[in-house]
């Protein structure tokens, strides 16, 4: 297996074909590193419209999808901080949260002064999912692109829990941590059509409905929500429109009482899971799940090419993949 000799992609990531000079062909697209920066310029000030907009009209300006990991926390601290806006953290607890990370979310949310609420579906229900998303294949090759089907899964149930959540208590933006490299930067400031919304959902949610049958029911807006697109939610990701460094963003969050938990890796610091759904992502794709996260953070230069490969690692902790295991019952 080859990889790309200006970024970190294999030669058998989906959809990425090779030049002559190793080079692949998601670099050779690139817009460059100078456009890249105008059309962040242009989204920041749509971002920063869409906040003026809704400011103050609602008892939460934005609903923040925090993971307690260290991006989410940087995009926390941004929102909090920088725009001063009422925020409600949402926390979607997937039974294999390290202790740590409820730590360092009590103490980030205490420290900002940010209302915060856990949601933690039954684990019985987790574990027939997770378990299925690491032997079959559940969702679309397209999928595999982003990440495994594990992450996929459990950010299905992520993003529309939330969703649902926004809806009912009238929440008009929901956030998410997502680093530029997991998402292009026009989709940063998304308003999202319902009816769109709802055929993706649909995409979700009935792999997980054979799984888990009816009991996921309740992580999903109803149909009727839908049909409300007068207070429906925008989508926004912050740390797409800002500088975004790893070395300073997790030296900037100690100061707000976090901590790296033990026995995971830079990529996921917030789930103990991440380790096994790398593994069986490697051993039957043959490739790294965070590739093409990593390979556009390194094409776009928030990372050198080192940087990047040090995200990578196939090797994780033997003590955190053995208990993630026994607690799925593999």
């Amino acid at each position: 297996m080859k990889l790309c000799k200006t970024c970190v992609l294999p030669s058998n990531f989906p959809h990425v074909v090779f030049d002559n000079e190793g080079v692949c062909s998601a670099c050779r697209q690139f817009v460059g590193k100078k456009r890249l920066a105008r059309i962040k310029a242009e989204y920041k000030r749509k971002f920063e419209r869409v906040i003026k907009d809704t400011r103050s009209r609602h008892s939460y300006d934005l609903l923040m999808c925090y993971s307690g990991g260290k991006d989410s926390t940087y995009a926390l601290s941004l929102l909090k901080r920088k725009y001063g806006l009422k925020i409600l953290a949402f926390t979607f607890d997937n039974g294999f949260v390290p202790d740590r990370t409820y730590i360092n979310i009590r103490n980030v949310v205490e420290k900002l002064g940010v209302d915060h609420i856990f949601f933690k579906p039954r684990f019985e229900v987790l574990k027939k999912i997770f378990n299925a998303a690491l032997k079959r294949n559940l969702y679309s090759a397209k999928t595999l692109d982003r990440a495994s089907p594990v992450c996929t899964s459990c950010m299905g149930m992520v993003k529309y829990s939330a969703l649902k959540t926004a809806i009912e208590k009238d929440i008009p933006l929901i956030a998410f941590g997502w680093s530029p490299g997991q998402a292009p930067v026009t989709s940063s400031v998304l308003k999202i059509d319902p009816k769109m919304m709802k055929s993706m959902q649909a995409a979700i949610k009935p792999p997980l409905s054979k799984v888990a049958g009816k009991e996921i029911d309740g992580y999903f807006p109803p149909d009727s929500y839908y049909r409300k697109s007068a207070n429906f939610p925008m989508f926004v990701h912050p740390l797409e429109l800002f500088p975004y460094n790893e070395k300073k963003i997790l030296a900037f969050i100690k100061g707000l009482g976090w901590k790296m938990p033990s026995g995971i890796d830079l990529n996921a610091t917030n789930c103990l899971l991440n380790s096994l759904a790398d593994e069986a992502h490697i051993a039957k794709y043959k490739f790294h799940p965070y590739a093409g996260e990593i390979a556009a953070l390194v094409r776009e230069g928030y990372m050198t090419r080192r940087e990047g490969l040090a995200h990578l690692p196939v090797k994780k902790s033997a003590k955190v993949l053995s208990a993630v295991k026994k607690k799925l019952g593999i």
